[in-house]
């Protein structure tokens, strides 16, 4: 009896101690290299769907382009964790593909590569498990909540290069990409009142993440977020076109690359070239561009060693 009193005073003495032990376990695996590969997607004043409306109905499926991405993860709290990640992509439209009658009409294009540096918070609704299925031993019974998938919501912010390029389809056939910004085919640093846009800007990341754990080690998962940028010029569009006569005194490449409208008579034969004038409508500025990833991940868990700084 004494030594069964024993057993029961010293579990209740080292229980404390024993669920901190398990409440803690996460703290081990505290840090991740991740790495991912998927599409991009824009959404701005080129291209996009039926509607000009510069949300879900303007997705253009059409305009995905390649992406990868690399960087770590730390764990601060068991269910928020700070990543930073560095990524390459391209991201592109045309009006062509669209099928709103005024963006046709304009008939413009672009591509740009995406350079993006951005830190993020994630915070996990559904958490990770501490311990994975495969540590069970045998004979134990299995239980649901090794088959958990974490999932986690996610913002921060991110400062990002992008360099807009047209194709040069002008009289010389030349059928080159051009970068647009330092053309000014808005009339930016040729007139007063419009400066020159940064190719390097600021956005906020949001969206959400799966994870799900493959060994001790490694997780798979996939990430879906958009991001508001603080530019309204990734496509070099935005306001209105300037004097066309004038901008071909100043510019001859500038001239051609600013527009490429296409005006049909009665007849419907498309006479090419300038069919806009100073002050008309080219963009929309009130709205920023938004482009967004989606990305298939693979996470690698580094131990923890007892300085508390990963062991590589």
């Amino acid at each position: 009896m004494k030594k069964l009193t024993l057993l029961f005073l010293t579990g209740i003495i080292l229980l404390p101690f024993l669920s901190h032990s398990q409440s803690n376990r996460w703290k081990r695996t505290r840090y991740e290299l991740v790495g991912g590969l998927g599409i991009t997607t824009f959404m701005g004043d080129l291209g996009g769907g039926a509607e000009a409306s510069h949300f879900i109905s303007d997705y253009d499926f059409s305009a995905q382009r390649p992406l990868i991405s690399a960087g770590f993860r730390y764990k601060i709290l068991e269910p928020l964790a700070v990543k930073a990640t560095v990524s390459y992509g391209w991201v592109s439209g045309s009006d062509d593909k669209s099928k709103d009658k005024y963006r046709l009409d304009r008939n413009l294009s672009f591509r740009s590569p995406i350079i993006e540096f951005a830190t993020q918070f994630e915070y996990s609704v559904i958490k990770e498990p501490a311990s994975h299925r495969y540590s069970l031993r045998r004979g134990s019974k299995f239980s649901l909540r090794y088959l958990t998938i974490n999932t986690y919501l996610f913002t921060g912010v991110s400062g990002f290069w992008f360099n807009p390029k047209g194709l040069d389809d002008g009289p010389e056939g030349t059928n080159k990409w051009v970068a647009l910004q330092p053309l000014g085919t808005e009339g930016q640093g040729l007139v007063e009142g419009r400066e020159k846009y940064s190719r390097f800007q600021f956005a906020i990341p949001f969206g959400i993440g799966f994870k799900y754990s493959l060994s001790r080690s490694i997780s798979i998962g996939a990430e879906f977020g958009a991001r508001y940028t603080f530019t309204d010029y990734i496509d070099d569009v935005s306001t209105t076109y300037v004097d066309p006569t004038w901008l071909r005194t100043q510019n001859e490449l500038a001239y051609r690359m600013a527009d490429k409208s296409i005006q049909t008579n009665d007849d419907s034969d498309p006479l090419p070239f300038v069919t806009y004038g100073a002050a008309d409508q080219r963009g929309d500025a009130k709205y920023n561009d938004f482009y967004m990833f989606s990305l298939v991940t693979i996470s690698y868990k580094l131990r923890t060693g007892r300085n508390g700084l990963p062991k590589f």
